[in-house]
């Protein structure tokens, strides 16, 4: 199936984390977070759709120009390289951030309910309440594009931990 870009659009708008995980991603490692990603399907009345599955998100790195331009400019023109040159030569304190995600399908479960979509976030979120591992999280999201949805959760998660990882790097000295 191809989506367009109102799909990706509306994915994005109606992803909703109903129960974040407790940590942000480690500065000084990887870490692997759980999620159960509730959906409703588009064609039928009170049936929802529950994936669980997990994302290893790999250790942070800091990325200088230098070693940006070696890693993201790889097939591009001599015209683009020199533009890079030139950014280099700009922005000789800059740094950026490099996170990675992996996202194995092999460790995907799902499961059909059929209740109200209400009915099942709430017991899921009493579930989630008694046994809270600090890296599991419960999302709302879009049945057809539901790896959009769990790209914009991975999207949250980096905006949540760059602060943190930041301030870890600046208090060891490395930036």
């Amino acid at each position: 199936m191809v989506f367009s870009d109102s799909d990706f659009q509306y994915a994005i708008e109606n992803t909703r984390v109903i129960i974040p995980p407790k940590r942000v991603i480690a500065t000084f490692g990887p870490t692997t977070f759980h999620f159960m990603l509730v959906s409703e399907l588009m064609d039928r009345v009170d049936c929802i759709r529950i994936r669980k599955g997990r994302i290893e998100a790999d250790r942070p790195q800091i990325l200088s120009p230098y070693h940006l331009k070696q890693v993201l400019l790889e097939g591009f023109s001599e015209e683009a390289k020199g533009f890079s040159s030139w950014l280099l030569q700009q922005s000789a304190n800059l740094t950026f951030l490099r996170y990675g995600f992996h996202f194995r399908k092999t460790d995907l479960l799902e499961e059909i309910v059929h209740k109200p979509i209400g009915e099942v976030i709430k017991q899921l979120s009493i579930r989630f309440q008694e046994d809270r591992d600090p890296l599991y999280s419960l999302i709302e999201g879009v049945d057809d594009t539901w790896e959009v949805c769990v790209l914009k959760f991975t999207m949250d998660l980096i905006r949540q931990s760059a602060p943190d990882n930041v301030g870890e790097w600046k208090k060891r000295g490395l930036l």
